[in-house]
C-alpha cells in the first residue's frame, strides 16, 4: 500500500511538470501592415494639441501636399515680430508628416518655459522614398521640399526669410535626408543637426554607383558620404553641424564612422552622443531635446547678429 500511494504521489508531481514544460500553442503577432505612401494624411487623435496640420498645392505635381505646424506661443502675440524655422525631417520609409509630431511635447515645453528662444517647427513630409529625389513623377521628395514647402512657409507665416533664421533637423531616414541635403544646400540653411541616419547603407550607396538595393538605383553621388567630399571642396557657405545619435541605437557604429569621414574631410561639426538612447527620435529628446534646440537656437542668434 505505501509503495502506491508513492507512485500515486509520484504521479501528481509529475503532471504539472510535463504540463509544463510543454510546447504551447503561442498566437505569432501579425506585423503591422504598411501604409500606402499619402502626400496628405490625418492628424490622429493623440497629437499635441499645439500641432496643426495644413497643406499646399504642388506646382510640380498638381496635387496637394501635407506638412505639420508648431507655432511658439510669442507667435500668437499680436505682433510683427518674425521666427526662425527648424524643418523637421521624418523617419522612416514611407513615413509622412505624422511621424514626428511628438518630439513638439518637449519643444512646446522648452518655448513656453523660456527654456530656449521662440522658433517654428515645420514637420515635412519627404515622399515615398523620404527624402529622395527620384526620376518618377511624384516621388521627388527633396525638391517638394525646397522648391515648394520653404517658398510657402515664408509667404504663408511670420517667417525670417533667409539662410540665418532656417535650420534643418532629422532622425533615421529623416537624418540621412538631413546630411544629404544640408551639404547639397548650404546656401538655404545655417544650422543642421542630422540624427540617427543610417550611413553604412549611404557607404553602400556610394561604394555601388548609387543602388541601394535591386529595386532602388539613385544619382552616382547622391549620398551623404559623396556630398560631405563636394562640399569639402568648397565649403561655403559654412554649416554649424551636430550629428546626434544614441549609444544603444543600430546606426550608433555607422555614424561613428561617417563623423571620423567628416574629420578626415576636415568638414567642422559637434556631435551629441546620448547614452543607453535607442534608435528612437523620441528618446533623445526625453534626454537631450533641449541641447538640440539650443543649439539651432544659438546658430539663429550668431547668424542674425552679424548680419
Amino acid at each position: 500500500m505505501k509503495y502506491w500511494a508513492l507512485t500515486i504521489v509520484l504521479i501528481a508531481i509529475a503532471l504539472p511538470l510535463s504540463a509544463q514544460n510543454a510546447p504551447k500553442d503561442k498566437k505569432k503577432k501579425k506585423p503591422k501592415p504598411v501604409q500606402p505612401f499619402q502626400w496628405v494624411n490625418k492628424l490622429p487623435a493623440n497629437a499635441p494639441r499645439q500641432v496643426k496640420h495644413h497643406t499646399f498645392k504642388s506646382r510640380s505635381m498638381g496635387v496637394e501636399v501635407g506638412y505639420c505646424l508648431y507655432l511658439p506661443p510669442q507667435y500668437q502675440e499680436k505682433t510683427s515680430q518674425r521666427f526662425p524655422v527648424v524643418y523637421y525631417l521624418h523617419g522612416g520609409r514611407p513615413g509622412n508628416e505624422m511621424k514626428s509630431i511628438k518630439l513638439v511635447t518637449w519643444i512646446h515645453a522648452a518655448m513656453k518655459e523660456g527654456k530656449v528662444a521662440p522658433a517654428l517647427y515645420v514637420f515635412v513630409n519627404g515622399g515615398p522614398v523620404s527624402h529622395y529625389n527620384m526620376r518618377k513623377k511624384g516621388q521627388m521628395g527633396e525638391d517638394v521640399f525646397i522648391k515648394e514647402l520653404i517658398p510657402h512657409v515664408d509667404a504663408t507665416y511670420r517667417t525670417i526669410p533667409g539662410r540665418e533664421g532656417r535650420g534643418l533637423e532629422g532622425f533615421s531616414q529623416g537624418g540621412r535626408g538631413t546630411a544629404r541635403i544640408m551639404f547639397r544646400h548650404p546656401h538655404l540653411f545655417v544650422s543642421a543637426a542630422p540624427g540617427g541616419g543610417g550611413h553604412a547603407t549611404e557607404k553602400r550607396i556610394s561604394e555601388e554607383g548609387g543602388r541601394e538595393s535591386d529595386k532602388l538605383l539613385f544619382a552616382e553621388g547622391y549620398n551623404t558620404w559623396d556630398l560631405a567630399r563636394k562640399y569639402a571642396r568648397n565649403p561655403k557657405p559654412k554649416l554649424n553641424i551636430l550629428v546626434h545619435v544614441g549609444s544603444k541605437g543600430f546606426n550608433y557604429q555607422n555614424n561613428l564612422e561617417w563623423m571620423e569621414h567628416l574629420k578626415q574631410l576636415k568638414i567642422p561639426f559637434e556631435h551629441l552622443i546620448i547614452p543607453d538612447a535607442p534608435h528612437s527620435a523620441t528618446k533623445i529628446y526625453e534626454e537631450k531635446g533641449l541641447e538640440i534646440m539650443r543649439f539651432h537656437a544659438a546658430n539663429f542668434k550668431k547668424a542674425l547678429s552679424s548680419k
